[in-house]
């Protein structure tokens, strides 16, 4: 029953995966996101460190997952710290499980575009080990019915492109250089 759950979970998932890109891209393939605004309608470009860029995807793409737990009947629980696995969980409303949802992002190579940076696999922390614990972990490893990455790979934009320090009234909104471009979506279950 519960590999029945938990395929019926990423069926789903990889659907909702599919329909990221349209929500964080433009037509043109830039990202949506500008930079951040100010009470005086002042947008404040954003740089393209990685750190800032996932942890900017990762709000962006809160609502969505918010929406996606919703419609499939569960209840989105975000991490209670910054260095607690998962990224999200999933309960359901039914009591049929958990999922964890890790999130994963990288850069594609500007001299070789076909391959990325790379993606850091984080710590595997006491409760990969002691998987009845509660360290470091939103709740139990063996209390997930199934464990997800959501891989986002992308293009950054040149750094002759990008001016980090720049601020721009609300008027020039179109007119401000994207930080990324170019979205890969995919879902993968982690292996053990």
């Amino acid at each position: 029953m519960q590999e029945v759950v938990k395929n019926v979970f990423a069926t789903k998932l990889n659907a909702f995966v599919a329909s990221l890109n349209s929500y964080v891209s433009a037509p043109d393939g830039q990202w949506t996101v500008k930079g951040f605004i100010d009470v005086y309608r002042q947008i404040y470009t954003i740089s393209s460190d990685t750190k800032i860029v996932s942890k900017l995807l990762e709000i962006h793409l809160f609502p969505r997952l918010l929406e996606f737990a919703e419609e499939t009947g569960y209840i989105l629980v975000p991490a209670e710290k910054q260095n607690y696995y998962p990224d999200v969980s999933f309960i359901s409303k039914t009591d049929e499980g958990k999922f964890a949802l890790d999130f994963k992002t990288t850069y594609r190579l500007p001299k070789n575009p076909e391959f990325c940076n790379g993606f850091t696999l984080g710590s595997h922390g006491n409760y990969f080990v002691e998987r009845d614990r509660r360290k470091n972990i939103q709740f139990p490893y063996n209390d997930y019915a199934g464990h997800f990455c959501l891989g986002i790979i992308y293009t950054r934009a040149s750094a002759t492109s990008v001016e980090e320090t720049r601020c721009y009234p609300i008027e020039q909104l179109d007119s401000i250089p994207t930080v990324i471009r170019d979205f890969q979506f995919f879902a993968v279950e982690n292996g053990e």
